[in-house]
């Protein structure tokens, strides 16, 4: 009987350790004319696309205007972006958008603003925000075969 049990559960572990071992990494596939959360800070005053990974976020119903935080990159109080749906806006959005973008790629569009030395856009339609699609980054495309396209 331990036997049995046993070696699922090793199984498992073992399984488990290669995926941690074996990191994919991707890459997102935002709208050419987008720009990294990262760069947003030198665009301030700017209607632009911004992507990123939503790090955290955060559904603040307790406090004034019961704002919505998503902050791109990431998280919080590290924040490096801050896409923002006040609460008159979020019924817009039907599934919860703290559940249902965290950990996703987006795209957010709007005019960037910045408070407490940190960008943002508020958010008003969700036609603002996209899901991006994320694929795997193949070796080649991190460092092209010499004599390829580009040499």
């Amino acid at each position: 009987m331990k036997i049995r049990i046993a070696l699922p559960v090793t199984l498992l572990v073992i399984a488990f350790t290669a995926c941690q071992q074996q990191k994919i990494e991707t890459k997102v596939e935002a709208p050419p004319s987008a720009i990294p959360a990262s760069e947003a800070a030198e665009h301030i005053g700017e209607v632009q696309a911004v992507y990123g990974l939503v790090a955290s976020a955060r559904y603040i119903y307790w406090t004034r205007g019961q704002p919505t935080f998503m902050n791109l990159d990431e998280p919080y109080p590290d924040q490096i972006f801050d896409v923002i749906i006040w609460g008159l806006d979020r019924e817009k959005f039907g599934l919860a958008p703290e559940k249902r973008f965290k950990g996703k790629a987006i795209c957010v569009t709007g005019l960037i603003e910045e408070e407490d030395g940190i960008p943002h856009i508020v958010v008003q339609e969700p036609s603002q925000l996209q899901i991006l699609r994320r694929s795997p980054v193949s070796e080649e495309s991190v460092n092209p075969a010499p004599g390829g396209a580009g040499s």
